[in-house]
């Protein structure tokens, strides 16, 4: 069973950074697409980056030129830079693993227990 153990969040104020981390307990990355969601109080879960199956990363629009996702083979792992944070970027982080689109996997995704990012101002 693969395991999304996700690190780095923390309270700040607007205007600073955090660095996110998420380190599969397995190796994943040949067959699966990382992204990073995220979920404020009273809203619905979003999402924030994913690779595509090219290795590109996409973003949401809330934060494009702010965060940038990373990810490091030789460390297994995903990292998400949050740069001028706002009061509105605060919510729980998920890491994600999706299942690549061009292969059948044994479970379609797996996905971390979240980390609080909390921004005031």
């Amino acid at each position: 069973q693969v395991q999304l153990v996700e690190s780095g969040g923390g309270s700040v104020q607007a205007g600073g950074s955090l660095k996110l981390s998420c380190a599969p307990s397995g190796y994943i990355f040949s067959a699966y697409v990382m992204g990073w969601y995220r979920q404020a109080p009273g809203k619905e879960r979003e999402l924030v980056s994913k690779f595509s199956s090219d290795g590109t990363a996409s973003y949401a629009d809330s934060v494009k030129g702010r965060f940038t996702m990373s990810q490091d083979n030789a460390k297994n792992t995903v990292y998400l830079q949050m740069n001028s944070l706002k009061t509105e970027d605060t919510a729980v982080y998920y890491c994600a693993a999706e299942c690549h689109p061009s292969l059948v996997c044994a479970r379609r995704d797996y996905w971390g227990k979240g980390t609080q990012v909390t921004v005031s101002s």
